[in-house]
């Protein structure tokens, strides 16, 4: 028989190994997105006017508005700031989870 066939048990233990080996990275990947539950990010816009809190898992914990934009502002101008900090902190949201999950991932985007 020629060299380097018939290898036995080792042959197996491959996919065995492998098994072992993504089970451990989807558990550290849970592990991971669990942390990221509990990590904040803040965005604000119109000079801190409007402050949006998100964790790392992209849920919004809290919208603050100070009250003084309340008498000057304009329905528009209030809707456009509440959607630009939400916007920034979705994009500070996501950065923060493909810096976790990148390495455990292999570049595949969250």
């Amino acid at each position: 028989m020629a060299k380097g066939f018939n290898k036995g048990p080792a042959m197996g233990g491959g996919q065995s190994g492998m098994m072992q080996q993504l089970q451990k990275l989807q558990k550290q990947m849970e592990e991971e997105q669990a942390k990221l539950a509990d990590e904040l990010v803040t965005a604000t816009a119109g000079g801190g006017a409007i402050k949006v809190t998100m964790t790392g898992d992209q849920k919004c914990r809290e919208v603050v508005i100070d009250p003084e934009l309340l008498k000057d502002a304009d329905a528009e101008m209030l809707q456009d700031l509440v959607l630009s900090a939400v916007n920034m902190a979705l994009d500070q949201s996501r950065e923060l989870a493909n810096k976790r999950l990148g390495p455990l991932s292999g570049g595949l985007p969250f």
